[in-house]
């Protein structure tokens, strides 16, 4: 048995990549490219994002909340909500109604946990049992939202999901 020196395993190489590349524009169908203004978004912007709704779903749940003593709760969310706007850059930031002055509201889909309440300001109610479990949820989340991200937003995360965990065990216990 013949041996193949490195040489021409190499050439070979390059011959059978050239002849593909040929052969795919001899096809006559038009090679599908990227084109330059139709960029792909930044999977970590994308992310920031993704954490700035939610921050602001839970901070307008917990200015439904009925009780004051969940003000220093809704606090540390504003301020992690304050740290990933700041990391947002300008030119993608998003409009959302507590940027721009308006007070924040509840999503509009119901959260689980979230009930009516009889009144007429047709605010929901919401009860610390829901936020207890969705501080749960999010904490829980944080850990698989870390993979490829920069070390800087990974330390932001690792802090808001100690933090919400932190936050789900003082409300399993009587405020």
């Amino acid at each position: 048995m013949r041996s193949v020196s490195r040489r021409s395993l190499l050439r070979g190489g390059a011959l059978g990549v050239a002849a593909v590349t040929v052969a795919g524009c001899a096809t006559g169908r038009p090679v599908s490219s990227p084109s330059p203004t139709a960029e792909q978004p930044d999977p970590e912007i994308m992310l920031i994002r993704q954490l700035i709704t939610g921050k602001e779903r839970t901070i307008a749940l917990y200015s439904s909340a009925a009780s004051d003593r969940l003000t220093p709760f809704r606090r540390r969310h504003e301020a992690h909500l304050a740290e990933l706007r700041r990391r947002l850059p300008r030119e993608s930031a998003p409009v959302s109604p507590s940027a721009s002055g308006a007070p924040a509201t509840p999503a509009a889909s119901a959260s689980p946990g979230v009930s009516e309440t009889a009144g007429p300001d047709s605010r929901k109610a919401v009860s610390v049992r829901s936020l207890r479990d969705m501080e749960r949820e999010s904490a829980a989340l944080r850990p698989r939202q870390l993979d490829g991200v920069s070390p800087a937003l990974a330390q932001l995360i690792a802090s808001m999901g100690a933090c919400e965990a932190a936050h789900a065990l003082a409300l399993s216990r009587p405020l």
